[in-house]
């Protein structure tokens, strides 16, 4: 048998020559492909020359770019000052009559702004050298009134107000006046009005018998309107201490009729039938006592003087020392204008030489003990702006600074056992700090 030839299968050569052709073609595209890159390559440097920046990118949608933040509301707090309108807080602001009146008539379907009342509190946002903003006025302890100054107009809305009630303790030493004591502890003038007309007016004339030295500490609910400190609320325990003598108030709820009223540590009330005083914080100067023999100042002659002469400026106001019906309000010759009150128990009371009377004071008409009667004046006989206040019992004169008057009803017996207790508790918080001092220097027992 002949050799046979080696076995490489049909086709084989071909393949081979097949192989190298396509490996030709890959080589001669990618030698074109990289040309091409070269190509892109120099033309990018061509246009774009060494050291030059690249081209700018294109800015994002306004929207994506953030926003300025709008300058700051400059905000002022307004207390109404007495006897004062909208328009004229506004009209001091910058306001003109026709901004008011279109203010007023935005706003008056949702409130009537005539009748912001004296006392409450006005807050106005501006910008800074702009318009207003926002208008805020506090309706009541729980309502607001928010006013919008928007570029679609002005549109307003009533809010409620959350209140949250803190219990305080308030200290001080008086220096000169109760309210400037208060105000040195970091607290409001109307404290003071609650301390006299609630717990201690009918035993201290804060006007003329507070003496240097005296001391008083005060348990008090704070109220607060969205954090923000917005008066007081009930005073629940106080002391006051007044020439070495000691007054303590509590506040007692009665479970069954929830009214509450303020004894002292015994259970009698701390009311009496009259305040001490006829007028109110502004610490008059007593120019003349009750006297059976006076010389009179413009006539120069001996006379009764059945009365306490209180020089105080023209306007200060003066208050009803009682519940009472007014039997006179009207000019009194000599007396000028003078109000005339009619108390329980046969006692009257008069309030001479005002300026003017008090709103609502007219023959007839019922007044608290603490409401305005009117304004100390010069008006009839009188060499200077003063009042002359004199008390009747049984329509005799009784010296207004020596007469003893009788308290009101103490407290109910079948309370005073739970009375105890919640005195107790009080007086404790009265001595709080006094407790935490005598702790924090107290020696630690050691073993």
């Amino acid at each position: 048998m002949g050799r046979k030839p080696p076995f490489f299968g049909p086709g084989t050569g071909q393949a081979r020559r097949r192989g190298r052709l396509n490996q030709g073609r890959l080589a001669a595209a990618l030698a074109a492909l990289a040309a091409v890159v070269a190509g892109l390559v120099f033309l990018v440097r061509a246009v774009v020359a060494p050291g030059a920046k690249a081209p700018a990118v294109p800015a994002p949608p306004a929207a994506a770019v953030a926003e300025t933040p709008p300058p700051e509301l400059i905000e002022e707090t307004i207390r109404v000052p007495p006897r004062s309108t909208l328009a004229e807080i506004l009209l001091k602001r910058g306001f003109d009559n026709r901004a008011v009146h279109d203010l007023r008539e935005a706003v008056k379907p949702t409130y009537d702004l005539g009748r912001i009342r004296a006392g409450r509190e006005l807050r106005l946002a501006s910008l800074p050298d702009g318009p207003w903003q926002r208008l805020e006025y506090d309706v009541d302890g729980t309502s607001r009134l928010v006013v919008h100054n928007d570029p679609a107009g002005i549109r307003a809305e009533m809010t409620y107000v959350p209140v949250e009630f803190r219990p305080a303790y308030v200290s001080g030493t008086i220096e000169d006046s109760l309210v400037g004591a208060l105000n040195r502890a970091g607290e409001t003038d109307s404290l003071a009005i609650d301390i006299v007309e609630r717990c201690f007016g009918w035993d201290i004339d804060f006007n003329t018998d507070l003496r240097k030295g005296d001391s008083f500490r005060v348990f008090v609910e704070k109220r607060y309107l969205d954090g923000r400190f917005a008066g007081y609320g009930d005073i629940l325990a106080a002391e006051f201490v007044n020439e070495g003598r000691v007054f303590r108030a509590y506040r007692f709820v009665y479970p069954d009729t929830k009214t509450a009223d303020y004894f002292d540590e015994n259970g009698g009330s701390r009311r009496k039938d009259f305040l001490r005083s006829p007028i109110k914080f502004l610490t008059p100067r007593i120019t003349s006592r009750f006297s059976s023999s006076r010389l009179h100042p413009i006539y120069k002659v001996y006379r009764p003087h059945y009365g306490v002469d209180y020089a105080a400026p023209i306007g200060t106001p003066v208050q009803a020392t009682a519940d009472g019906e007014v039997a006179f309000a009207g000019r009194d010759g000599a007396a000028g204008n003078a109000v005339k009150l009619r108390h329980k128990n046969t006692y009257e009371t008069a309030y001479l030489h005002l300026s003017r009377f008090g709103p609502g004071v007219r023959k007839g008409a019922s007044l608290k003990g603490g409401d305005i009667v009117g304004y100390v004046g010069t008006s009839g006989d009188s060499t200077g702006p003063h009042l002359d206040y004199r008390i009747y019992h049984h329509g005799g004169p009784v010296n207004p600074l020596g007469h003893k008057f009788k308290p009101a009803d103490p407290l109910r017996r079948e309370f005073l056992e739970d009375y105890g207790k919640e005195v107790a508790r009080l007086d404790l918080a009265l001595r709080l700090p006094e407790i935490v001092r005598t702790l924090a220097v107290a020696p630690v027992a050691t073993f």
